[in-house]
C-alpha cells in the first residue's frame, strides 16, 4: 500500500536526508517527490538508503550531467523544490551560482534546486562526499546563497529600518555559521588525517 507524506524542508537538507532513511527503516521507499507531496511504496525495512545534495549553483547542463553520472554509478535520482513557489514562467537570480546557472527559469533549474539520492543499502554508510577536499569545498558551496541572503537582508534591513528584515539577516547569519563551523571540523579532519 502506497504512503503520501507532505512535507516541506527547504534548505534543511539534512533533515530531509534523516526523514526519509527513518521513512526506509519502517520499510517504505520514495517514488515519488513533489513540491509538498513524498510518495513512497512499501519495501523491506532499511532496504534504501538517502542523501539530499544541493545543486541549485549548477546550470542545467551541469546539474543533468550530475544525475546521469548518479545514475550510471546505480542510484536513483529525483529532483526537489527548495522553495514553495507555485508560479509558471517565475526566474531567480543566483549571483552565487556557476556560469549558466545565475539565472534560473522555469525550464532550467528553477524548482530543482536539490537532489534526493537513493541508494540500495549495502551496510555501509552512505556518503556523496568521500573526501575532506570534497566536503570543504562542499561546505563552501552550502555557504555562498546564505552570505548573499545574510548580506542582502542586512543592506535592505538597514536601510528600510524593519525588524523582519533584521530577523531574516541574522537567521541567514546563524545558517551561514553552522556551514562555517562545519567547514571548520573538515578542515581539522582533513589536517589530523594529514599527520
Amino acid at each position: 500500500m502506497r504512503k503520501k507524506c507532505y512535507r516541506f524542508f527547504g534548505a534543511l537538507l539534512t533533515a530531509q536526508s534523516n526523514w526519509l532513511n527513518k521513512l526506509s527503516e519502517k520499510g517504505f521507499r520514495l517514488i515519488r517527490a513533489g513540491k509538498l507531496l513524498y510518495e513512497f511504496e512499501p519495501c523491506a525495512p532499511g532496504q534504501y538508503q538517502y542523501q539530499v545534495e544541493f545543486v541549485a549553483d549548477k546550470s542545467k547542463d551541469n546539474a543533468e550531467d550530475y544525475v546521469h553520472f548518479l545514475e550510471d554509478i546505480g542510484y536513483r535520482v529525483f529532483f526537489k523544490n527548495i522553495n514553495l513557489n507555485y508560479s509558471v514562467g517565475k526566474f531567480r537570480w543566483r549571483p552565487w551560482a556557476e556560469q549558466g546557472g545565475v539565472l534560473s527559469i522555469s525550464k532550467t533549474t528553477f524548482n530543482h534546486e536539490l537532489l534526493i539520492v537513493e541508494k540500495t543499502s549495502d551496510g555501509k554508510p552512505f556518503e556523496l562526499r568521500t573526501t575532506y577536499e570534497d566536503k570543504a569545498w562542499y561546505c563552501r558551496r552550502l555557504q555562498k546563497p546564505w552570505l548573499f541572503l545574510f548580506l542582502a537582508a542586512a543592506i535592505v534591513g538597514i536601510f528600510m529600518r524593519t525588524w523582519i528584515w533584521g530577523i531574516l539577516s541574522v537567521t541567514s547569519f546563524i545558517v551561514l555559521m553552522a556551514y562555517q563551523a562545519e567547514y571548520t571540523r573538515v578542515q581539522k579532519l582533513s589536517k589530523e588525517k594529514e599527520w
